[in-house]
């Protein structure tokens, strides 16, 4: 079975309650296979790929997994991924094959491509001959066959390189891949334009209310989707870009939402919520306070009053009342960002925070600009907390870092996902283990002041 796009043009994360792709198989035998991979340089984008392939992060309002599906509507589809998420990732996508080739040929695409309005053209899944595309010596993509396809095969419980890909001639092609995770941050407003003009070309419009007392601007740049309300005295201004709001959301009196922007299903914009442009929120969030610039994974929370910016947020996050993050430093100099031990220039003047799954934030908390905090991790602290806090890390007293025992985290997260009906499985017990596990190094550096 292979999973393939559930329709022509569709946006799981907005007009979808379920924040994973749905999968459909095949009943007939499809022209071509593509293959989604992860690359070496995965690490960069650490702690938010501890639990999930780097294809499923997001950009606009959909996974750059669903963005390279888009290109290719009638291929089959197999993905790659590290040996330790297959069980997990296969949960997610049942009908998927994981880390498992066709026996023919099979062309892959590096899941950190952006853009992907040319991919069917400079890679055409009807040519024949094997080939190698390159950007900056970084492989883009390759069609692989035979001898060579077996070669690959081997390989695929560890994310691939060029040199996986054997001898096979290469060519250079202009196509964007993302290195970062401020890269998805940066551009996720051209993202959400793009998205918009591609739902608008498809004559999708809004299926939901907006009540008798709301303000809009620009309403043909605005879409809501079916059970949405949008109450008397909320604003939506969609003069610099789309609005897209999916099913069965709730945006409350005194809100306002400026584009470009995306609210997933089910999700609430609480009173006094003031979401700017650039932000891609859900699904399944409740939100408030300031939001500006920043993508936030499903099932996280930021209710209350206090100021995300420029930040990329993962999934099952609770952000305490007055919780606030710094984006831009006191001498306007490039922010530097720590991943897995290694300081980094961003080269952007604007940058807040990292933040893995299933972490917390008590109330009042701060977060120093180009902050970094793991998977599963409890702030609670006054003042400022360390820039970069590893995985499963207690932060207390004078920025104190305690291991958080695996055993307390997974009955919390159990409890956390279970207030929403969804069951903590043991794919995802056994993700957690091997997370603290590959994290318990980490849990020993010294403090890096960045």
């Amino acid at each position: 079975m292979y999973c393939e796009m559930h329709s022509a043009f569709s946006f799981r994360n907005g007009f979808f309650p379920n924040e994973d792709l749905p999968t459909v198989a095949t009943g007939a035998a499809m022209p071509s296979t593509i293959c989604i991979f992860e690359d070496e340089t995965f690490g960069n984008f650490l702690p938010l790929v501890y639990t999930r392939p780097v294809y499923d992060l997001k950009c606009g309002t959909t996974s750059l997994r669903e963005r390279i599906q888009r290109s290719f509507p009638k291929a089959r589809v197999v993905l790659h991924c590290r040996e330790y998420l297959a069980e997990y990732l296969s949960l997610r996508n049942p009908d998927c094959p994981i880390n498992k080739l066709p026996d023919d040929h099979c062309l892959f695409l590096n899941g950190r491509i952006l853009e992907e309005r040319n991919l069917a053209r400079l890679f055409p899944l009807d040519s024949k001959r094997d080939q190698l595309y390159l950007k900056d010596g970084q492989v883009v993509a390759a069609r692989l066959s035979g001898s060579n396809l077996r070669g690959v095969e081997t390989e695929l419980k560890h994310p691939l390189s060029t040199k996986h890909f054997g001898p096979i001639a290469g060519t250079d092609v202009d196509v964007k891949l993302v290195s970062y995770p401020w890269d998805l941050v940066h551009r996720n407003g051209d993202m959400l334009i793009h998205d918009g003009e591609d739902l608008l070309a498809h004559k999708r419009g809004s299926k939901g209310k907006i009540w008798k007392g709301a303000y809009v601007v620009a309403p043909k740049k605005i879409m809501i989707g079916k059970g949405s309300n949008v109450m008397p005295g909320a604003v939506l201004d969609a003069t610099d870009g789309p609005i897209i709001i999916g099913d069965q959301v709730k945006v409350f009196s005194q809100a306002t939402i400026i584009g470009p922007s995306f609210i997933g299903s089910n999700s609430l914009v609480k009173v006094g919520a003031s979401i700017y442009e650039g932000c891609t929120i859900g699904p399944r969030c409740k939100v408030g306070g300031e939001i500006d610039s920043s993508i936030v994974h499903g099932y996280s929370n930021k209710q209350h009053s206090g100021f995300l910016g420029h930040s990329y947020v993962g999934k099952w996050v609770n952000l305490g009342a007055d919780t606030n993050t710094s984006d831009l430093k006191n001498n306007y100099g490039h922010v530097r960002v720590t991943i897995a031990g290694r300081q980094i220039n961003t080269g952007l003047q604007f940058f807040g925070l990292i933040m893995g799954d299933h972490t917390k934030s008590a109330i009042n908390s701060m977060f120093n600009t180009g902050a970094v905090v793991g998977v599963s991790c409890n702030v609670a602290m006054a003042g400022f907390p360390p820039k970069w806090i590893p995985s499963f890390s207690w932060v207390t007293g004078e920025g104190l870092l305690e291991t958080y025992d695996l055993q307390r985290a997974r009955e919390v997260a159990r409890r956390v996902m279970e207030r929403r009906h969804v069951v903590f499985s043991t794919a995802e017990e056994e993700l957690f283990k091997r997370v603290f596990d590959a994290t318990r190094e980490e849990r020993s550096y010294p403090d890096i002041d960045g």
